[in-house]
């Protein structure tokens, strides 16, 4: 089930990286075969997406916000006794390396509601939010109503976010049952990607005229190693949902990684985690102003 052939004069997607911070993953949480107190240093990658053929500018996750002690109590808890985070660089400062803005930015795509993913989003007063639509549930009961929630119910404003749920139009796209075509000119898809935590998206973009693709595959996996197939989803280790795993449906997520796997062993499709140590040590160029290169 391959990804569509280009039309002609396809429009397709410019994509760069952005720095948004370090997280210490603890890798036996996340991966199997590696010893107990191991951590891997990863970033928690942004990227900043522009149209070949349109002005707007798409921004996937917003990282972690500097000053993270204004998460919810919960979060700031698990940050300290979990996962301990440094952020050199944030999005915003990220954006302003090349001459841009909060405020030039069209769409904030968020890929879920961790905590690492969705920055400080109180900059972007033009943007519209695009989030998975079983995100809605999560802010619903967030912080402050329950007071040992890790989201924040007030995190994104309302009449700027929308959720993509059933109403949607989804559509097959490659192995991927459920993927929306956001411009509708096949540069950009949004893809359902169920397992790690209700509302998980992915995006998938064209990043060329003649074929080339890039997945950004948020937090489908955590270490290159499950993308390869080196290593399999940890159990035991975590405690984010029924499996004790770092997914709240391991059943899942292990499907949708399975799709991602296909993606990555077809010829010019490359595939980003939003914690791809790999990526960030071997493409000091793809970070803007720079921008990814199309296989």
């Amino acid at each position: 089930m391959s990804l569509p052939a280009p039309a002609e004069n396809q429009a397709f997607c410019n994509v760069s990286a952005l720095e948004a911070g370090y997280l210490d993953l603890p890798d036996h949480m996340f991966i199997t075969g590696v010893q107990p107190g191991n951590a891997t240093h990863a970033p928690s990658l942004a990227f900043l997406i522009t149209h070949s053929k349109r002005p707007e500018k798409f921004v996937f996750d917003l990282g972690i916000r500097r000053d993270w002690g204004n998460y919810t109590p919960a979060t700031v808890r698990w940050i300290k006794e979990v996962y301990p985070c440094v952020v050199p660089q944030n999005v915003i400062e990220s954006l302003a390396k090349g001459g841009l803005s909060p405020t030039d930015v069209d769409t904030v795509c968020l890929s879920h509601l961790h905590w690492d993913h969705v920055g400080d989003v109180e900059p972007f007063t033009k943007s519209t939010f695009v989030v998975g639509g079983e995100s809605l549930g999560l802010l619903k009961t967030g912080y402050p109503t329950d007071p040992n929630s890790r989201f924040d119910e007030h995190l994104l404003p309302l009449d700027r976010t929308r959720f993509l749920d059933d109403r949607t139009q989804w559509a097959q796209l490659g192995p991927f049952p459920r993927a929306f075509d956001f411009y509708g000119d096949g540069s950009l898809y949004i893809v359902d990607a169920p397992g790690h935590l209700p509302g998980h998206i992915n995006v998938v973009a064209r990043t060329s005229a003649d074929g080339g693709w890039i997945c950004l595959a948020g937090d489908s996996a955590h270490h290159c190693k499950l993308v390869t197939g080196e290593a399999h989803i940890a159990v035991g280790a975590s405690g984010h949902g029924p499996a004790a795993c770092a997914h709240a449906d391991k059943a899942s997520a292990d499907f949708h990684l399975t799709m991602i796997r296909s993606l990555f062993r077809t010829p010019r499709v490359r595939v980003v985690l939003a914690h791809d140590t790999p990526f960030r040590k071997e493409q000091p160029d793809a970070f803007w102003p720079g921008r990814i290169a199309s296989l």
